[in-house]
């Protein structure tokens, strides 16, 4: 573990030197833990914190504490989370309705995996996958890692418009799109589970070190649970 200064009122917390598609669990297992101490530990001096792959953003206070205090309070947060047993991570269950109607890229990527539309629908959802981060918007996780067999690079030309609760591929990754918004993943499907509301508490569904599994849903329970089929998709 390394941290370094990374603000006035900021610590990053390095747990590894692998990211990305080459993540760890264990690592990202190491986050997730410095996640859930360090508000114990820190109470109000702590302004927020940001987990991301395999590291930590510590944003605290500076009227009520220092930087040196932030680095006991961490390392005070590795001796705790060794000498406690490693709680048991969450497993969410997200529905998603594939489809080529809501899926414009699953007939494309089972072709280039040489696989049947069934067979790419089978494979995600059989995989239980792990939240390695939130961002590039609120409510996007990061899931991973997707069956080597399905994954795909990103489209060359972004889509200026994802619909929201897009379910998408990217590498080894796949993820939900909380919002519309631009986006150059692979679309298989539609999630009607919002990914992020702010009046609602807690105001994302999945939190980084969740387990998840899609399951398949047919059109009629998707718009039953109010998913919307956008009007045009392509």
């Amino acid at each position: 573990m390394k941290i370094h200064v990374a603000g006035e009122n900021a610590l990053i917390v390095y747990f590894g030197e692998r990211a990305g598609l080459d993540t760890d669990p264990k690592i990202s297992a190491a986050v997730q833990r410095m996640t859930q101490a360090l508000p114990t530990l820190l109470g109000g001096k702590l302004i927020d914190l940001v987990p991301s792959y395999a590291s930590l953003l510590v944003l605290f206070d500076p009227l009520q504490t220092d930087h040196l205090a932030i680095r006991k309070a961490i390392h005070a947060a590795t001796q705790q989370s060794r000498a406690e047993q490693q709680q048991d991570s969450r497993l969410v269950v997200l529905p998603a309705y594939y489809a080529e109607e809501s899926g414009p890229d699953l007939r494309a990527l089972a072709e280039r995996a040489e696989l049947s539309i069934d067979d790419v629908i089978a494979l995600h959802q059989s995989t239980e996958y792990r939240v390695y981060a939130i961002g590039f918007a609120p409510g996007f996780a990061y899931l991973g890692q997707v069956d080597e067999r399905i994954a795909a690079p990103r489209l060359s030309t972004p889509r200026q418009k994802v619909p929201k609760g897009a379910v998408a591929i990217a590498d080894r990754q796949t993820a939900v799109y909380p919002a519309a918004s631009p986006g150059g993943w692979n679309l298989i499907g539609l999630c009607p589970t919002p990914m992020f509301n702010p009046k609602a508490e807690p105001s994302m569904p999945v939190a980084v070190g969740d387990r998840i599994k899609f399951k398949a849903i047919e059109r009629e329970e998707f718009l039953s649970l109010g998913g919307q089929l956008p009007e045009v998709l392509v």
